[in-house]
Parts: C-alpha cells; sequence; structure tokens
C-alpha cells in the first residue's frame, strides 16, 4: 500500500520541508463554513486526519481552543511533536478509521490531502460520530496534473508533465482515483445532507525549480445537522 511509505523516518523529514502547505484560500473557506450557523457559539475543538507532520494542523490553532492532530504513522507523529510550540497543539497516533475522540464531541474534523488514503466509508462513519451537532467535516486537497509556466517553454513542459503522470499513475494504488475525479467520489460517499463540493479553486502557486505551477485545489465540506 502506498501511504506505507509514510512511516519512514527519512521520507517523513523530506515530507516536512516540501509538503506544499494549504492554501489561504481553502483555508478561509474551511473556517467560513465552520463558523456558519453558529450563532456566534466559540469553537472548541478541531481534529486534524492524516495530520502528518503538522503541516495543515498548525493553521487550525489560531481559531480553536484545542487541537489534535492524529496520524497512523509515528514517525510522522514525532516529528509533527518535534516541531510544535503551541500550548493549544498536541498530536495521537490512530487511524483515520477508528478515531479515539468521544462522541459529539467536535466542531471541525479536518483532513488535508490524506483522504483518499483512508477507508473513505469508514473514515465518513466516524465523523459522524465525533462531529457535534453543527459540526463540519473538511476534506480538501489539490490535482496533481499540473499547468507549468515558464517562457516559451510553458507548453511542452506542460505536455511533458502530463506524460510523467501518466507514466506514475500506472503504478499508483486506488487512492489516485480520488484524486483524478477531484474528491467527487469521496463527496458521494458522506452521509450528511449539508454538504458542497468545490473544485478548480485558485490557490497560490508552489515554486518548484523556479517554474510557476499552477495547482488545482478542491474541498468538500459537510455540516451534521
Amino acid at each position: 500500500m502506498a501511504s506505507q511509505v509514510f512511516k519512514n523516518k527519512t521520507f517523513s523529514s523530506v515530507y516536512h520541508k516540501y509538503m506544499i502547505p494549504i492554501s489561504k484560500e481553502t483555508l478561509n473557506m474551511v473556517l467560513s463554513f465552520v463558523q456558519g450557523k453558529r450563532n456566534g457559539q466559540p469553537l472548541e475543538m478541531a481534529v486534524d486526519v492524516g495530520c502528518g507532520t503538522g503541516r495543515y494542523t498548525i493553521p487550525l490553532a489560531p481559531h480553536f481552543k484545542k487541537v489534535l492532530g492524529i496520524d497512523f504513522s509515528k514517525a510522522q507523529i514525532n516529528l509533527a511533536n518535534q516541531y510544535n510550540l503551541l500550548d493549544n497543539v498536541s498530536y495521537m497516533v490512530a487511524p483515520a478509521e477508528k478515531l479515539p475522540i468521544e462522541n459529539d464531541s467536535v466542531d471541525l474534523l479536518n483532513a488535508g490531502l490524506a483522504a483518499h488514503f483512508f477507508r473513505v466509508d469508514e473514515f465518513a462513519s466516524e465523523a459522524v460520530r465525533v462531529l457535534k451537532k453543527k459540526g463540519c467535516l473538511a476534506v480538501h486537497g489539490l490535482y496533481p496534473a499540473c499547468d507549468i509556466e515558464y517562457k516559451d517553454l510553458s507548453h511542452d513542459l506542460t505536455v511533458v508533465m502530463s506524460e510523467v503522470w501518466k507514466i506514475l499513475y500506472q503504478h499508483a494504488d486506488k487512492s489516485k482515483d480520488h484524486l483524478l475525479c477531484q474528491y467527487e467520489s469521496i463527496y458521494e460517499v458522506i452521509p450528511l445532507k449539508d454538504k458542497q463540493l468545490f473544485q478548480d479553486i485558485l490557490g497560490e502557486n508552489a515554486d518548484s525549480v523556479r517554474l510557476n505551477v499552477n495547482v488545482k485545489h478542491y474541498c468538500v465540506l459537510a455540516r451534521k445537522d
């Protein structure tokens, strides 16, 4: 299984250094959705599932009284604890499909660039269990096929990268299917009525080898009745 690579200590260090951060647009979209229909009630608890080394966990900290990051990889959690300087953020090793969290206790259950590795139906059931009334689920990622802009080589570089992705996909596991459909498949599985799917979100560009790479972000937001 491709996700097993995240348990490797060396890989985790590289992952922490080069992982693309959550875009401001996606973060603002998630926070706006969470704050809706709450009538000014404070945000107490956020849980970031598949948190890795905390790159998507830390941005939640200013907005919640307590933030818990959960990942199945001990190597990733060890690094997350190493880099954590915030009193209201903690981490725990656990699978996404069996969250060590009380029923009806979470304001936001977040999964950034991780849900495609989960057993999605089991994770969705856990989300319903742990979310408070009007609590929100946010599942978001970014599209791996990028349009490259670089001087007069934009077209050629984009074609080359498209071919590279086609070759890589031949060796990928089923998680790629969720990525390629921009999480439409995950949206369909979530058993909450109040839900929305946002695709092709314009976000910050990732700078790679001095090339302007336009990455497509997407996000599933759902609220428990």
